[in-house]
């Protein structure tokens, strides 16, 4: 279950944009709802655009028309941005025909050319996936932080994590003897893995909505409200609009109002916005399942039987992971 909501009731989900409103979920082209949103006046603008892979809610285009179409939408986000907000675009990967076309690094000329900087390169990494044969398989996605000018809100302080060393001092120089760490935390760094490993390895995992995830819906392609938290409590304050372009089944809005922002989507999908509808309705009555943000991620004990290598495959495997010792010279 979630936790009780920061606002003191549910709030009307408007459906256009209206100035004094805290919630508005569009059903249609976000190019034409763009149109009615004043200059200067969103601080986050957090989306996972469709990644043109021929799913069954996009269709599949050339790639040099896919960015072409992206680039004349993302050109209307500068208006409404705030000088001091923050654009965070995350993809994955176009695949086309087996060959791998990295999707960030053909969005980030597209961005600096409307004057936008890059602030973090952030490797989303998750444990579980499609599994492939002629290559590895696809294990993380990025987010291009992007800020509209040099002057942006980074509050680091609601998202540090516990330090690996707490005690640890300064050896030498001025500070000498005096602890180098803050007792407020750390900064998480730019590879989110899971919270359980952040005291050995400073990353973070966040699990992609698959099968048992407790968000889990009929999107193919949900990211989960807990990657949104993150960027949230940093990029914004309290009261600030969060918008995301292409808002699927509302999980960045969930993100948003769960920390007392004002939060707009637009989504084409009649579906999707109902199930958008359904979900914020449940947040606020406390009863929509989410992940707790920094949840250790499950590690099996080894006890498990579908942890264990079956007897079937023991001999398989025997030559390929259980090489005899041998000493190194």
């Amino acid at each position: 279950m979630s936790n009780l909501p920061l606002f003191n009731q549910p709030k009307e989900i408007a459906s256009h944009f209206e100035p004094n409103a805290d919630l508005v979920l569009f059903h249609g082209d976000v190019n034409d709802f763009v149109t009615t949103i004043p200059d200067a006046s969103v601080q986050l603008i957090i989306t996972s655009p469709p990644y043109n892979l021929g799913k069954a809610y996009e269709d599949k285009v050339s790639i040099e028309a896919y960015l072409e179409t992206q680039a004349n939408t993302i050109a209307k986000f500068h208006r409404i941005l705030k000088p001091e907000g923050s654009i965070c675009w995350q993809v994955g990967n176009f695949v086309d025909k087996g060959e791998v076309f990295p999707l960030d690094i053909y969005y980030y000329p597209i961005f600096k050319e409307l004057g936008f900087s890059l602030r973090n390169r952030i490797i989303w990494h998750f444990g579980h996936g499609l599994h492939t044969k002629k290559r590895f398989s696809g294990r993380y996605e990025t987010i291009l932080w992007f800020t509209k000018s040099k002057e942006y809100t980074f509050n680091l302080d609601p998202v540090r994590v516990p330090s690996k060393y707490p005690g640890k001092r300064h050896y030498k120089g001025p500070n000498k003897g005096k602890l180098s760490g803050n007792p407020k935390g750390k900064n998480p760094s730019d590879v989110w893995q899971g919270l359980v490993q952040e005291w050995e390895e400073c990353l973070w995992e966040i699990p992609n909505v698959k099968s048992n995830h407790p968000e889990k819906t009929i999107h193919p392609c949900q990211y989960p409200i807990e990657l949104v938290e993150r960027l949230v409590l940093a990029l914004t304050d309290e009261k600030d609009w969060v918008f995301d372009p292409y808002a699927g089944v509302g999980s960045a809005l969930i993100a948003a109002i769960k920390h007392n922002r004002r939060a707009m989507g637009s989504e084409q999908d009649g579906v999707y916005i109902d199930i958008a509808r359904e979900r914020i309705n449940a947040f606020f009555d406390g009863t929509l399942r989410i992940r707790p943000m920094g949840k250790p991620v499950y590690q099996p004990t080894g006890r498990d039987k579908v942890s264990q290598i079956p007897p079937e495959w023991r001999q398989a495997t025997q030559g390929q992971l259980l090489e005899p010792r041998e000493e190194y010279k």
